[in-house]
Order: structure tokens, then sequence, then C-alpha cells
């Protein structure tokens, strides 16, 4: 009795609502004698009869109209979620989830988000940064932000940003009173402000000559959690700090900053959005990727 099927139940209403089996049939495209066995089989298994039938009309029962009364309410209730989903789905707007870190979003992604969302008012947007990797599905997310290498092979990612380059700086009042510094071995001669990742673990530095892979474990009395205090520590003299070239670009341009190492950090893959190949994507999140990747010229990988 707890699970009636839901086309006994429907063509229930059917009938009751317009009266008759040949008019409910023109409503849901079935055939009267289907509808007609189909309220059959409701009424054997509700033990009650529902409608009084005649060869001229069709008319409800008192059990049969109690039942419609429960039943309407309820119908109109699971229409209006029907609808709105379908809205949902097929409008451009609704809440977008990204997982992007503050510096990605920063350099790549709020620059086009901003251009989106003057064309499209109704999106809606929600950025966390967590400053770790994370799995967006299971984290709630509808996409995420990542360095190219780092996306799972099961999602879909579209570039959203020119090659990153990671890079070795320092102050010029610290350089000019140090030891040189040509290959990465000789790190060990230098303080380096290191930071510390998410998970605990000291960020390592990478570099990279003729196919030669050099990663080193760098020592140095200042330790952070914040790409951006790197920075800082470099531009006060506190040693070298392995930064993005987009973030020390304008220490760089105007002198406050030089470079060490350039030939042992050349560019790698920029930054993707990135999302699950298998979710079902409404319109407005369509119209956004759709943006991105016109935005950027360019085609998303693996789709």
């Amino acid at each position: 009795m707890s699970s009636l099927p839901p086309g006994e139940l429907a063509a229930f209403l059917a009938v009751s609502e317009h009266g008759g089996f040949r008019a409910a049939s023109r409503t849901l495209g079935q055939t009267a004698s289907a509808l007609s066995h189909a309220v059959a089989g409701l009424e054997r298994r509700l033990k009650v009869k529902l409608f009084h039938r005649s060869t001229r009309n069709v008319s409800l029962t008192e059990p049969g109209r109690r039942l419609a009364e429960r039943l309407m309410p309820a119908l109109a209730e699971i229409g209006l979620a029907v609808e709105e989903l379908h809205e949902q789905t097929t409008s451009l707007s609704g809440l977008v989830r990204i997982n992007c870190d503050a510096n990605a979003a920063e350099q790549v992604l709020m620059p086009l988000l901003t251009r989106f969302m003057k064309l499209q008012p109704a999106m809606r947007f929600e950025i966390r940064s967590e400053g770790r990797l994370v799995d967006i599905a299971e984290g709630g997310f509808d996409c995420g932000v990542r360095a190219a290498e780092l996306v799972p092979d099961e999602m879909v990612a579209i570039p959203i940003g020119p090659d990153q380059q990671h890079i070795v700086v320092a102050s010029p009042a610290y350089l000019d009173g140090a030891p040189a510094i040509t290959t990465p071995s000789d790190l060990a001669l230098h303080p380096c402000v290191q930071l510390r990742m998410a998970g605990g673990s000291i960020y390592r530095w990478e570099f990279q000559r003729r196919g030669e892979d050099v990663v080193v474990s760098t020592k140095g009395n200042l330790v952070v959690d914040q790409s951006r205090l790197l920075l800082a520590a470099a531009l006060d003299g506190c040693g070298l700090s392995y930064v993005t070239r987009w973030m020390a670009a304008d220490a760089l341009a105007d002198g406050r900053l030089r470079q060490v190492l350039a030939e042992w950090t050349p560019p790698y893959p920029g930054l993707c959005l990135y999302y699950p190949r298998h979710r079902h994507i409404g319109a407005g999140m369509r119209e956004f990727l759709d943006f991105l990747r016109k935005a950027t010229d360019v085609h998303s990988e693996n789709d």
C-alpha cells in the first residue's frame, strides 16, 4: 500500500479532473481503455471504489473525492518543482561555486568573471580559496581552477590563462652582498623564504634546464603560509623567494627585485578551469564555459 504505481495515480487524477476516460485520454495521450485499466488496478490495490461508472458519465465516489482532494495539492507541488528545475537548467541564471587558489583567482579568474557577469547579470558566483587541492565533487563545487598539470584525467579542462613561470627573486640590496647564484645547488649558501602548504609540508623549489630536472629542499629562517608574504619578504631583503612571475612583475619592472637562475625556470602550462566530465550542466554554467573558451581563444582539453 505504501508504494502505489505513479501511472495509476496519474490516471485517477486525470479522469477525476476531466470527468471521463475519453477526455482524460486526450490529455495524457493514452487510450481510454488503458486509463480504465489503470484506475481499476488502483481500486484493487486500495480495495475501494473510486468512481461511479455508467454508460454516459463518470463521477467520483466519496472515497474517490477525498483521495483527489489530498492528491491534487501534491501534484501541483510536484509540477511546480519540475517547472522550477526546468527554469534553472534552461535559463541563464543560478549559482556557480568555484574552488580556486586566491592568487589564481586574482591573476586570471576575476578579470574573466567580471566580464561575464556584466554580460549575464542574473548569474551568481561563489569563489572559495582553501589553499590546498580539494575534490570539487565531494566539496560541493561546480568547478575548480588548477595548474593544467594538476587537473585529474577524468575532468574536462579549459585553459583560461597564459603559461605560468615560477622564478627566484631577491632585492638588489641582498644580492649585492651575497654569494653568486649560478646553479640551484648555490641556494644552499643563501637564506630562502619557505612556503608551508596547507597539508603541512614545505614547498620544494623546482628547476629545469636542457632536460635536467632539479628539485631543491631549501633552508631558511622564515616560513610563511601565504604566497604574498614570500614577495613581501623578498622586497624587505630577507633572502630569496620562489614566486610566480605574475606576482613579481611590478617589482621586477621598477628594479625593486632581481631575478636569478633565469635559465633554470622555464614557463609551464598555465591555469585551467575544470569540471566533472559526466555531471549535468545547466544553461547558465554552459554559457559560462562557452564564454571562457571564446574569451581565452582556446578549446578545452579532453572535451
